[in-house]
């Protein structure tokens, strides 16, 4: 049966062009699952019921077909084994493990003295001019005011400085509701990291910074602080997400809730978003793990580079936060699309 239906699936598969990659420096490796550390041992089923919340979404005729195949499958390791084939993709650099969250803020639908940092919806004339006006414009000036743009307002603009960097949150209102939002558009400028200006300027080593390490010293600091934080000329707005019950994740760029720990945000230049993708992170706690590519990230670049996400809240930050790991990734695709990333002089 299982043969059968290999056979069935290996014919309908259409080779809907190879991924494109970034630079012609792109190598392409295809491994054995005995290749990869920890396989045997993982939870395969958790991973296939992350990779069948976005796998119908996909539009290749493979991956249309393997995820019907997935909603039928009994044995998750047998479906990824007999349906994948491990690929090992490089662009010269080294793996880098980082980790993201969704933060989770205090706020208020109406402005009071203690809420008074508003979220805001983009403005018309933001998605029409590119770039539009930086960081420090848009919050030294009025041109946000009276215009109907907040969605709600928090008590803490540290934290909605990395709610703007993580894209996408949750506040929590006093009446114990929580509003969720997400990606609303941009201003079109550059991200800049306030942690390596703060390296550069030689305030911390290196090692030393992390997302606490910041926060802290910005709210130590107001009056160099806010400066800091108009080193990043880009600001995020936001909409409101509704359609995604408060106790799932948030949405990723498949716009499918992601899953602690078992989604990763790739570079999708060269990682195709939907893919199954085997995670070998070194580091103080190493994670061998089958996680999904359901997210991406504008420091999300480069063939061996990813973004775990935590989950919500400040003790997934905290987790989060620590992430700056080396290692390696493996995508798990088709076969056919597999074997024809290789050059003809090794099939």
């Amino acid at each position: 049966m299982r043969q059968a239906i290999r056979a069935a699936i290996l014919a309908g598969m259409a080779l809907a062009g190879t991924m494109s990659a970034a630079d012609t420096d792109t190598t392409y490796r295809i491994l054995e699952f005995s290749d990869l550390d920890g396989w045997a041992a993982d939870d395969h089923s958790a991973a296939l019921s992350v990779f069948l919340e976005t796998c119908g979404d996909l539009d290749e005729p493979d991956w249309r077909s393997l995820c019907a195949v997935a909603r039928e499958t009994e044995d998750a390791k047998d479906f990824f084994e007999l349906f994948f084939r491990p690929v090992q993709i490089s662009d010269g650099r080294d793996g880098l493990f980082t980790g993201y969250f969704e933060p989770e803020l205090d706020g208020s639908l109406t402005p009071t003295p203690r809420y008074r940092y508003p979220i805001y919806r983009m403005p018309p004339e933001a998605a029409e001019t590119r770039p539009w006006l930086d960081r420090r414009e848009i919050l030294s000036t009025d041109v946000m005011q009276d215009r109907g743009l907040e969605i709600a307002w928090v008590d803490d603009p540290v934290e909605l400085f990395f709610l703007q960097v993580q894209g996408s949150g949750r506040i929590r209102l006093a009446d114990g509701r929580h509003l969720r939002v997400g990606y609303g558009g941009a201003n079109g400028h550059p991200y800049r990291s306030i942690g390596k200006e703060l390296i550069r300027r030689g305030t911390f080593d290196p090692h030393q910074v992390s997302a606490q390490v910041i926060k802290n010293w910005v709210r130590s600091n107001p009056f160099d602080g806010e400066d800091l934080l108009f080193h990043n000329p880009s600001y995020v707005f936001f909409r409101e997400v509704s359609e995604v019950p408060a106790e799932r994740g948030p949405l990723g760029a498949m716009n499918r809730s992601i899953t602690t720990m078992r989604s990763i945000a790739v570079d999708p230049a060269y990682t195709p978003l939907g893919a199954p993708v085997w995670i070998e992170k070194a580091g103080a706690e190493p994670l061998h793990r089958l996680m999904i590519a359901q997210d991406t990230g504008s420091a999300i670049k480069g063939a061996q580079r990813a973004d775990i996400f935590f989950g919500t809240g400040d003790a997934a930050g905290r987790r989060a936060g620590e992430i700056m790991d080396p290692g390696r990734l493996v995508v798990l695709l088709p076969i056919q699309r597999a074997y024809a990333l290789l050059p003809e002089s090794v099939l």
